[in-house]
């Protein structure tokens, strides 16, 4: 197993996720605000190992692992702060939870198979921008916040299929 600065990093964002929900849930009355710089450094920190795995090639299996799973366990964390405090829906939640368990589990099955993984890919990194574009706006409860997050959990479901398919491809044998 290689631990790696691109790899600190990725587990740095692991960290993130209760600091995160333990700030969002607190009394503090700049809370959101803190919260949402908590998001800000998660996302900045997942432009950061990408860039430094891609560009001193320090890409390694922990990585291609870890990463998407940081990624997804955050969204999952906020998505789950918004609709315990009814910022989102029941049913918009449910959606994201399935797809974001779905692909954990899809990638936990590959991988523990033995099978390659599919490395992130355009669409899924905008699903990922998309979704830090959103988070802003369901957190200070913006109208239309819901509507929007419906479009992006639409979109990840496509990418879902994109990556389904690439996960195939690759493993044919």
């Amino acid at each position: 197993m290689s631990v790696n600065l691109p790899n600190l990093l990725t587990i740095f964002r692991i960290v993130l996720i209760p600091l995160y929900l333990y700030v969002f849930f607190s009394p503090n009355p700049y809370h959101l605000e803190i919260a949402l710089a908590i998001l800000i450094l998660a996302g900045l920190t997942d432009i950061a190992d990408g860039y430094l795995a891609r560009k001193h090639k320090l890409v390694t299996t922990l990585g291609i692992v870890l990463d998407p799973l940081a990624d997804k366990l955050m969204m999952l964390a906020v998505i789950a702060s918004f609709f315990a405090t009814e910022r989102i829906s029941m049913w918009a939640a449910l959606f994201f939870f399935v797809r974001e368990l779905a692909m954990i589990v899809t990638g936990a099955v590959y991988h523990l198979r033995g099978k390659k993984t599919v490395p992130a890919n355009t669409y899924g990194k905008l699903t990922t921008i998309f979704l830090y574009v959103v988070i802003p706006l369901i957190m200070y409860r913006y109208e239309y916040g819901e509507m929007i997050l419906w479009s992006v959990i639409a979109f990840s479901f496509i990418t879902s299929v994109i990556y389904l398919g690439k996960f195939r491809l690759l493993n044919r044998s």
